[in-house]
Formats: C-alpha cells, sequence, structure tokens
C-alpha cells in the first residue's frame, strides 16, 4: 500500500512567517511549536524559521525547548511555560531557557535550583488576568514580583519577562485582561526596570486587536496557516500543509485511496469536499486503512487525491474540515500517524 503524504511547504511557511511580522510590528514574534510545531514536525519548522529570521521561540514544556535548543543551537531565545520538575529545571538553567512562571511556589523552586546551580535563571511572571489558566492571583502579585527581585539582588533570576494568557472570547473580556495586564506590568515597574518581553496575546488576538500586543506576540497556529476556527480568512496567510493520498483502486465506479482512520483522518469527516484531478468531489466514506471518493472522469489508479490544502485541486483547509466536527484545525494536523509520511517541499 502507498503511503500517504503530509507535504509541507518550506516557501508558504516563509511567506506566512513574513507576512505575521509585517502584521504584528513592532511587537517580535514568538513562534510556538505545541504539539510536535502543530503536527509539522519541529526540526522542519525550527531550521525553516530561522532560515526566515525567528529569533523566538515558544515550547509548551520543557522537554520541547530543549529539543529546539539541540535543533537551533545557541543563537535563539526559547520559552518554556509549563510547570516542570526540578530536573527539568536543571536542564533549562544549564541550556539557557526562559521559563514562564504562574505560581510562587514554582518560583520559589526555580530559585532554590538556580542558587544550588549558581545559574541565574531567565524568568517570565505570568500574572492571571482571569483565564485561571496558571498564573499568579492579582492580589499575590506584589509578593511574588518582591519575591522575584530579591532573588535577582541575590543574582539568582532575571526578572526579563511579564506575560499572561486571555480568552479571547469577547472584546470587552479582553479588554478588561488587558487592564490586569497592564497593572501587573505597572508594579512589577515600579520595584525595579520593566522587564523587556511583554506578551499577552497569542495568534487571534496578535492579529486583530493590535492594542493588546506587547513587545513580544506568541503566534503559533497562523505561521502555519491555520485559521480560527469559525474565524475569517487571514489576508497573505496560506495553509503549509497539504495531506495527499492516491488511488489505489477503483471500486464500483469509485475510487478508493490510501489512507483511512487508522492514519488519524476521522471517519466523521466521511462527506467533505476533497481535491482531484477533475476538481472538488465528495469523501464518500472513510474506512481504516482505505477511504473511498465520489468518481471523476478519466480517474485511474495513480491519481493523487488531496484530503486537504489551500484549495489549488478543489479541496478545503484542515480548519474548514475540523468545523465540521466542530473542533480546530491544528486537530487535523495533530492526530496523523506516522504513516503519513512527511515530504518537505521548496
Amino acid at each position: 500500500m502507498t503511503r500517504p503524504e503530509l507535504r509541507l511547504s518550506r516557501g508558504t511557511f516563509r511567506a506566512n512567517i513574513a507576512a505575521v511580522r509585517d502584521r504584528i510590528a513592532p511587537s517580535a514574534l514568538m513562534l510556538v511549536l505545541k504539539d510536535d510545531a502543530y503536527g509539522h514536525g519541529s526540526r522542519w519548522a525550527v531550521e525553516t524559521a530561522m532560515q526566515a529570521g525567528v529569533e523566538w521561540f515558544g515550547s509548551y514544556d520543557i522537554r520541547t525547548a530543549l529539543n529546539v535548543r539541540r535543533i537551533a543551537g545557541g543563537d535563539v531565545r526559547i520559552f518554556a511555560w509549563a510547570t516542570s520538575s526540578d530536573d527539568e529545571i536543571d536542564e533549562a538553567l544549564a541550556r539557557d531557557i526562559d521559563l514562564g512562571v504562574g505560581t510562587i511556589a514554582y518560583l520559589r523552586r526555580i530559585i532554590a535550583r538556580a542558587a544550588a546551580l549558581g545559574a541565574p535563571a531567565r524568568v517570565h511572571l505570568k500574572i492571571d488576568t482571569g483565564l485561571h489558566r496558571n498564573g499568579v492571583l492579582p492580589e499575590d502579585w506584589a509578593d511574588a514580583v518582591a519575591e522575584a527581585r530579591d532573588a535577582e539582588r541575590l543574582g539568582h533570576l532575571e526578572l526579563v519577562g511579564i506575560w499572561s494568557h486571555i480568552a479571547e472570547a469577547s472584546d470587552a473580556e479582553d479588554d478588561e485582561a488587558q487592564a490586569v495586564f497592564l497593572d501587573a506590568v505597572r508594579v512589577a515597574g515600579e520595584s525595579g526596570t520593566t522587564p523587556a518581553f511583554v506578551h499577552l496575546t497569542a495568534s487571534a488576538a496578535s492579529w486583530w486587536r493590535p492594542e493588546l500586543r506587547g513587545t513580544v506576540s506568541r503566534i503559533g497556529a497562523f505561521c502555519y496557516g491555520i485559521r480560527s476556527a469559525d474565524g475569517p480568512e487571514l489576508d497573505g496567510i496560506r495553509p503549509v500543509a497539504s495531506l495527499s493520498a492516491l488511488v489505489e483502486d477503483i471500486v464500483d465506479g469509485d475510487a478508493v485511496i490510501s489512507i483511512g482512520s487508522f492514519d488519524g483522518l476521522p471517519s466523521t469527516l466521511a462527506g467533505m469536499p476533497v481535491g482531484t484531478p477533475a476538481g472538488s468531489r465528495a469523501l464518500r466514506a472513510i474506512g481504516q486503512t482505505t477511504s473511498v471518493v465520489e468518481a471523476w472522469p478519466g480517474m485511474a489508479v495513480g491519481d493523487e487525491v488531496i484530503l486537504f490544502g489551500a484549495g489549488d485541486s478543489g479541496e478545503v483547509s484542515a480548519t474548514t474540515l475540523a468545523e465540521r466536527i466542530d473542533t480546530v484545525g491544528e486537530e487535523i494536523l495533530t492526530r496523523l500517524s506516522p504513516r503519513v509520511r512527511r515530504v518537505v517541499l521548496a
């Protein structure tokens, strides 16, 4: 059986990065690499992004951050924000990883490890702006900043950033979150130098709410051409990845292609439009290892079907597929199995 392919366009990725950077300037782009770069592959994404001039990378956990450091070397900044074990903290300090800190308990553990190792930690302190997704509560913020400043004076820590997440549920809620955030930045500034890296927004808010951006914007999905579910198309942004499979057989007049639910294609996507040499056709059924596509004139074994991509052959995007099953575009990409071959295009 011929393996399906996820084709990754370096040129599209670089163009998307350029479009995002132009959009958010003068805020700096932090390219987020969650879930193996949203299923695109961390090594490929980091190497291509560095060619495009990206200097900041964001990873959820320290393990991912260490892998990025191995790929990128020492010339980039890497931010990891998940609360981690002492062993992971030690590795992060040894490899020059910036740490996101959302609790006073975690801050104290980082300070203790930095003191023991003699390696100052670079910390971005997180304020809870109402999302309750980790973060120091506003009533505890002054105490957290004071502990960070004390450690800074002892040479154990550098308070280099203030950050948070927002809900992106409504403009009013995000405005309220920004007010809490800016007050936290003010408090930090009153205790010493205002940290250089101030970041509140991820993809959607960075794109559409310029007044919310800080000196850094954390953007993942949009750089890969994955728009927000139920959101509008993005000017200058195209999907980086396309998923293709070949016709293996013709049965009862329809095409049988070499991809199925075992490859990570949700069976609930039956009925979606896919791209063929003759344009858009319906994906009639999704089996375990093969699927069935509506016939087209002149179809033959070996023809290529595009399951999702930029629309050049009549297919829709991964996000459009995701909307059919009430999820987000990155889930369609990240659930693809290792049997789907990753192929890098220029």
